[in-house]
């Protein structure tokens, strides 16, 4: 039997690399406020003379886990893509949607607490 390969089109790699680019942007744009919540965070637990040993220790370990979780699920799917023979393109477009939908429910969770704590 003769294998028969399935070639992609322009316009498909092109919307591939548009979904791509436009998920990995806004997951960043999303990340960049909880970044700059870590920082402050950080700040505030080092300097506060009224924080515990262990908060200055666990308030900057859980947002910076917080942070880091949606990078390491879409690092996941993008290496479960490639060892099931895929090309990079079409494993990034699942990975970069993991990416964007984890710091969307990152940007979310922050913003609960802020309403419930404020």
């Amino acid at each position: 039997m003769t294998e028969v390969r399935q070639e992609y089109g322009w316009a498909e790699r092109m919307t591939e690399g548009v979904i791509v680019a436009v998920a990995l942007g806004l997951s960043f744009f999303l990340l960049a406020g909880p970044a700059m919540l870590f920082g402050t965070a950080v700040w505030q637990s080092s300097t506060d003379t009224g924080t515990t040993t262990a908060g200055q220790f666990l308030v900057p370990v859980v947002f910076l886990a917080l942070m880091v979780l949606p990078l390491v699920l879409a690092c996941l799917v993008f290496r479960s893509g490639l060892r099931k023979g895929k090309k990079p393109l079409t494993t990034a477009v699942p990975a970069a949607l993991t990416l964007f939908g984890g710091s969307l429910v990152f940007f979310v969770v922050l913003c609960l607490v802020f309403v419930l704590t404020g």
